[in-house]
């Protein structure tokens, strides 16, 4: 990635954002109607969506594919994943993508890396989004930590476009099932969802354990790893970013890298990014 440095702007002092509050809060409302509208296949939607953009769209597509590039596929199959990826409803690819990379690259530094555990749990965990910071969250600056995504114009289309598709997919599924598909399948999904993703920011910073020596906090913490289809192997993930199965040792289970390796059996993943399992 580009070492293109943050600006002093980061530096500011935090100003919270009431419509980031106000939406947050509005979804999250929302999701809380789910017991007047339930029904075991608007549940089994939330289950199955959960899964698809989680595993498939963020931990796949946005994270291993796009942010650290541990394995190729086709271009079309590419943009097929990415666009799973949107729908989970955490930002466009160059947003999610540039964020990552910092996350890396200035790990824990509490200018420049966007969620810092070193900020507390809460920060790192949602905060940093309500009290967001113009080098992470202004198109024209973190698009300079993404170059290679951002020279994709899909990909800036759909960076702009997140919440079209969002909004897609909740006709779809009214269509489909009403409005019982609607709030399991776009609300509670979204905030199931949200909170997985987020304690690999928060959680997996301050519980679990180690396989590897690192100079930051990251560890692997099993239960995050269940919730996040084996994102929560942390530690294994900081040690060796761009290889492709985030377990290493033969219980820690990876559902994602499952789908990589289905991939790859019938020919679609390529190049993939391999690391010696842990003995």
């Amino acid at each position: 990635m580009t070492q293109t440095s943050i600006t002093s702007k980061a530096k500011e002092p935090l100003v919270l954002s009431w419509t980031t509050v106000a939406l947050f809060a509005g979804i999250h409302a929302l999701a809380l109607l789910a017991p007047w509208f339930f029904s075991w296949s608007a549940l089994g939607v939330a289950i199955f969506l959960h899964w698809l953009f989680g595993s498939i769209g963020i931990c796949l597509g946005y994270h291993r594919l796009l942010t650290h590039r541990s394995f190729q596929v086709p271009q079309w199959l590419e943009y097929i994943l990415t666009t799973i990826g949107a729908l989970a409803l955490q930002g466009g690819p160059i947003f999610w993508v540039s964020g990552h990379r910092l996350h890396h690259a200035y790990t824990e530094d509490e200018e420049k890396d966007p969620y810092s555990a070193r900020r507390g749990f809460w920060w790192s965990h949602m905060l940093w989004m309500l009290y967001p910071q113009e080098p992470f969250f202004v198109y024209e600056s973190y698009k300079k930590f993404a170059p290679d995504i951002d020279r994709d114009p899909y990909y800036r289309w759909l960076d702009r476009n997140f919440i079209l598709v969002q909004i897609l997919l909740g006709l779809v599924l009214y269509a489909l099932g009403g409005w019982s598909f609607v709030i399991y399948g776009i609300f509670v999904r979204a905030v199931l969802l949200w909170h997985s993703t987020w304690l690999i920011n928060s959680a997996t910073h301050r519980q679990g354990y180690q396989n590897f020596s690192v100079e930051d906090s990251s560890r692997n913490l099993w239960w995050a790893a269940i919730l996040t289809y084996g994102e929560g192997w942390h530690n294994n993930h900081h040690a060796h970013p761009r290889v492709a199965k985030a377990g290493q040792r033969w219980w820690e289970i990876d559902v994602t890298w499952w789908a990589i390796k289905l991939l790859q059996t019938i020919g679609l993943a390529k190049k993939i990014v391999m690391q010696p399992e842990v003995k």
